[in-house]
């Protein structure tokens, strides 16, 4: 039974982290560090899966090994939810309230991946 619940949530936060890259504001690398805690411990084919996958899985190795993620992986990440967030807020979207929303959702996102600790680059080698 806890094996089913773990499976069943790791899933759902891995689906949602997959919805968080293209959704500005929503943390993907959060919902995946979650999804690898729930899946190792209920399903080992499903966390190698994940660790092993060509986009997702680098993320994860990255954190899990040096408790850390790149300078350039926090570069990316702020610039691509940035992005999002500014052609939703000013293109897409036409109600103030949301856009407001939406950018205060931005903040809160670029406050949570600066707070993840940076990898040394002494690290890399």
């Amino acid at each position: 039974m806890k094996k089913v619940l773990f499976i069943t949530l790791g899933t759902l936060s891995l689906i949602i982290g997959i919805i968080g890259i293209v959704v500005p504001g929503l943390p993907t690398t959060t919902f995946l560090l979650i999804t690898a805690a729930l899946y190792v411990r209920s399903s080992e084919r499903l966390y190698n899966w994940l660790l092993n996958h060509r986009i997702l899985g680098k993320y994860i190795r990255e954190y899990r090994k040096n408790k850390a993620i790149s300078k350039k992986t926090k570069i990316y990440s702020i610039s691509l939810m940035w992005i999002m967030i500014l052609i939703s807020a000013f293109i897409i979207i036409e109600i103030n309230y949301v856009r407001l929303i939406l950018l205060a959702c931005g903040i809160i996102g670029t406050i949570i991946v600066l707070k993840v600790p940076t990898l040394k680059e002494d690290k890399l080698l």
